[in-house]
């Protein structure tokens, strides 16, 4: 039997509290697994102005950290996660995080990004170590954490209670690594000599993420296969040497989904139930989605979901290049999502065009999110590159057909409907390989034939939904990453 832990998730996005997109869900979802697997497991982020008062809990005690250039005092506040009983530290001070966005306004970040979360990392540390609590292991989740494992190794590699603390950094996303000018380095809290190519020296900027790599004791990523993706020159943004490095401490690790919360047969958002063996309720949310969004009830017209930020990673451009053929295919498309103002413009035009085929809400809620899994016969995915996705596992589960671009944990998830797969009984989705708008119009293409073939649509669907990507498997691996990382301090 596993080892029952004391761990500590250091993470800046907590579904349900803030979320700008896969960290916050995971980052309340895998302590949730843990816990039921037995495990003392605590949450700390910052106190964003954003978060209700009734979910800040009290202040425990004060939170100081030497910044360097001056020193800066917060409070520690305990609350608890939404819907659990797991603790949830919030690391208070108006000044950093009592601001209306979290990471900065439209397309620009705020200015004192790298300072903010340095506060946020050592402060954090300063208010855990006062209320008395040690964990095991301190697991940190993208850049905005990414000084805590470097602070443990090394302003507090000696400190009486954080000395010998066991370290774990997960990469959510590598194209944000809190690369910032040398000017900033003075207000981060590390002494001068530590801004050097084995720390946080990059091309004469600082990077937080980059000395994290160096120092914290195991790394993970969310799929195995972007674990490899990332120590290539195409996917790594710049660290691929630095990851190589650290290869053998590397490891990929498929995000789970909480069934608890995706699964259309208890989903109180959508308008009406159903599972693998009673796909009936699926004809009335695909129903209530086209008159949601404005189009013509048609059942029999494929219909395509998207949910996603509009953004140059997510491939948007090209499904907007890809617009007027998909238009031609006779197929519908319902997109949800908000991003960079030239690709909603672009979607928005298409809309216009076929109003009875496109249609668009900008902006993102969790219950219109699931009616789009649901409604949908397809879901589209068309990343240039995708760390995890949940998206297609949420698709799964509802009978949704995922689309896929081969990459990262969209490869690990879903597979073709292939001759190969459909001899094994295990194709799962589409899946295509050129990254461009007419591989979109192939691949939607095929969807359509699929969907005249109902005798196939009923076979891919209910494997699908079969599929078991729950958060069990996944921290069943997490466990053993922590036992690899206390073995390594």
């Amino acid at each position: 039997m596993e080892q029952k832990r004391k761990i500590l998730f250091f993470t800046a996005e907590l579904t349900p509290l803030l979320s700008t997109g896969g960290l916050a869900e995971v980052a309340g979802a895998l302590p949730r697994a843990l816990k039921a697997h037995g495990h003392d497991v605590r949450v700390i982020m910052p106190c964003y102005a954003s978060i209700p008062a009734e979910h800040r809990g009290e202040q425990r005690n004060m939170a100081v950290a030497d910044l360097g250039t001056h020193r800066a005092h917060g409070a520690l506040r305990e609350s608890r996660v939404p819907g659990t009983d797991i603790p949830l530290y919030l690391v208070e001070h108006d000044g950093y995080f009592g601001r209306p966005a979290p990471y900065g306004s439209d397309a620009y970040e705020y200015e004192d990004n790298a300072e903010r979360f340095c506060f946020f990392g050592i402060a954090g540390l300063d208010g855990i170590k006062q209320t008395g609590w040690r964990p095991d292991v301190v697991h940190c989740h993208d850049w905005h954490s990414s000084p805590v494992p470097t602070y443990l190794r090394t302003m507090l590699g000696d400190d009486p209670f954080w000395g010998g603390m066991a370290t774990v950094f997960t990469i959510h996303n590598l194209a944000f690594q809190g690369r910032y000018r040398a000017g900033r380095f003075a207000s981060t809290g590390f002494p001068r000599e530590y801004f050097s190519p084995e720390a946080f020296e990059y091309e004469g900027d600082m990077n937080l993420m980059k000395a994290c790599i160096k120092f914290a004791h195991k790394l993970t990523t969310v799929s195995p296969r972007y674990a490899k993706e990332i120590q290539t020159l195409e996917y790594g943004e710049g660290l691929d040497g630095v990851l190589r490095t650290r290869a053998g401490d590397l490891q990929g690790i498929l995000n789970g989904v909480d069934y608890t919360v995706w699964n259309p047969e208890i989903d109180p958002h959508i308008a009406a139930p159903y599972s693998a063996d009673d796909l009936g309720g699926k004809a009335r949310c695909k129903a209530a989605l086209q008159r949601g969004f404005g189009l013509p009830e048609s059942p029999d017209t494929p219909l395509f979901g998207i949910v996603s930020r509009l953004v140059w990673q997510k491939g948007i451009d090209l499904l907007a290049d890809a617009m007027d053929d998909l238009a031609a295919l006779g197929v519908q498309v319902v997109i949800l999502g908000t991003g960079a103002r030239d690709l909603e413009h672009r979607v928005r035009e298409a809309a216009r065009r076929y109003p009875e085929q496109v249609a668009v809400h900008f902006g993102y809620d969790i219950p219109r999110s699931h009616r789009v899994q649901a409604g949908s016969d397809f879901f589209l995915m068309p990343s240039r590159y995708e760390p995890c996705g949940l998206s297609q596992l949420y698709a799964l589960r509802y009978g949704t057909v995922p689309i896929v671009r081969r990459t990262g944990g969209l490869a690990d998830s879903v597979h073709d409907f292939n001759t190969v797969h459909r001899r094994k009984g295990t194709a799962t989705g589409i899946v295509y390989v050129p990254n461009t708008a007419q591989s979109i119009v192939r691949a939607v293409n095929r969807a359509v034939q699929l969907y005249r073939d109902s005798e196939a649509l009923a076979v891919i669907i209910r494997t699908g939904m079969d599929a078991d990507f729950s958060w069990t498997r996944s921290c069943e691996a997490y466990e053993r990453c922590y036992a690899e990382a206390i073995k390594a301090t």
